[in-house]
């Protein structure tokens, strides 16, 4: 067998039709780095041919023809048509001779297949998105997976002096992961998933390491836009023992327009899915927003703390708190597992505390009845005399995490 054939793959995701120069280019730049190349092409308009998955297969495997595709008449029903065909494509191929890494060149609709592409990946592949959209708002095309994107700088249109480095460095950093990467085997451990940000660190740490201790796999997400959905994504995707959805600050943001607001089915995905979990509202004692002046101008008349430049967190008040609770009543009328909340007496975060800067202990304790008030009374809600990063609060989390796991 030669360096070819033993040599890793790479799938390169890029349109011929408009784009053919630049993957050519790309195609020599990762064969010189030393790895195999998997060009997927899901062009429209015109197939060059020489990709190893050609615009008709790719067609093919959205059940259609390429002249089926065309006659649709309209970009955006061509590229569903061609995003559904280039991921079932994509998927049969890495079944049956996988790649160790993705590179994709595009805009803004090349960047929408390619991303679509790349989140039905495993977590830990390689995926590397070279994009005129990498300057700006990127969610779209990343998701909650591991992606990497890539400024362009210029447009895709051509080979220049500023093109030519940046596909070369986008090949060479592919070929480099794709020759490293070795793909983690399944833990055979429990798997549990925690929120936190670092104002409830010290609490979660302790449970985190009691149950690594324990023998558990843990996974912390920070909950400030991103790590929430993606623990999201993990509960629906694997085999999740159990659920410490311990920093809200994703949830309150959705109630009140804060900057983390990351929508209404925000820690639904373990209680649909039946994974026992565990609530406790860490980090609710503030919303995030931006720059002071802005965080004023938008909740007026409230306490802050300027955490940099970029971030406000807004102090909330006993009525913001009893919406929390009252979403968390509904959230938990729809699990199809156990569920408990746990509720500190004497502050929520570090910001709620002594050492903070807006302490309210006004707050927790009316908070902690409202909140026995209104969940379902088949749910346990267990205040804790307590703060949230203080040992008795982490050690009453981590015996009831323990109950559920049976450990």
């Amino acid at each position: 067998m030669n360096d070819t054939q033993t040599s890793p793959a790479v799938m390169l995701i890029v349109t011929q039709d408009t784009k053919e120069e630049e993957a050519r280019f790309a195609r020599h730049a990762l064969e010189a780095a030393g790895v195999r190349v998997v060009h997927l092409d899901p062009s429209v308009r015109r197939s060059v041919g020489g990709a190893e998955i050609s615009p008709e297969d790719v067609a093919a495997a959205a059940g259609m023809t390429i002249e089926d595709v065309r006659a649709l008449g309209h970009e955006g029903k061509c590229q569903d048509a061609m995003i559904r065909g280039a991921l079932s494509a994509a998927l049969a191929w890495q079944a049956k001779d996988p790649v160790r890494g993705v590179l994709a060149i595009g805009g803004s609709m090349g960047s929408a297949l390619a991303g679509a592409v790349m989140q039905n990946l495993p977590y830990g592949l390689p995926k590397l998105i070279v994009s005129t959209m990498a300057s700006g708002f990127t969610k779209p095309y990343m998701g909650v997976k591991d992606i990497a994107m890539m400024n362009a700088v210029t447009d895709i249109a051509g080979i220049n002096s500023i093109s030519r480095d940046v596909l070369t460095n986008a090949a060479n950093a592919v070929a480099g992961m794709a020759k490293g990467y070795n793909p983690s085997a399944a833990s055979e451990k429990p798997l549990v998933l925690i929120t936190t940000l670092g104002t409830t660190e010290t609490g979660v740490k302790r449970i985190r390491q009691a149950l690594e201790g324990d023998g558990c796999e843990v996974m912390v997400f920070h909950s400030s836009g991103a790590g929430g959905p993606t623990l999201d994504g993990l509960a629906t995707d694997k085999d999740v023992a159990l659920v410490l959805d311990l920093s809200l600050t994703e949830i309150i943001d959705h109630i009140h327009g804060g900057l983390a607001d990351t929508g209404p089915d925000r820690g639904m995905a373990a209680l649909r899915k039946g994974i026992p979990t565990i609530f406790a509202p860490g980090n609710a004692d503030f919303i995030i927003s931006g720059p002071l002046p802005v965080a004023q101008q938008q909740f007026p008349g409230r306490r802050y703390h300027e955490h940099n430049p970029q971030l406000t967190a807004v102090r909330t008040n006993l009525d913001d708190m009893k919406k929390l609770a009252d979403h968390l009543a509904v959230m938990v009328r729809e699990a199809k597992g156990p569920v408990q909340v746990f509720t500190p007496l004497h502050g929520f975060s570090n910001h709620d505390s002594p050492h903070g800067h807006i302490e309210d202990r006004s707050v927790p304790g009316p908070f902690a009845e409202y909140l026995r008030s209104v969940i379902p009374t088949d749910v346990p809600v267990t205040a804790i005399d307590a703060h949230f990063n203080d040992e008795a609060f982490s050690d009453a989390v981590t015996a009831a995490a323990r109950a559920y796991l049976r450990i």
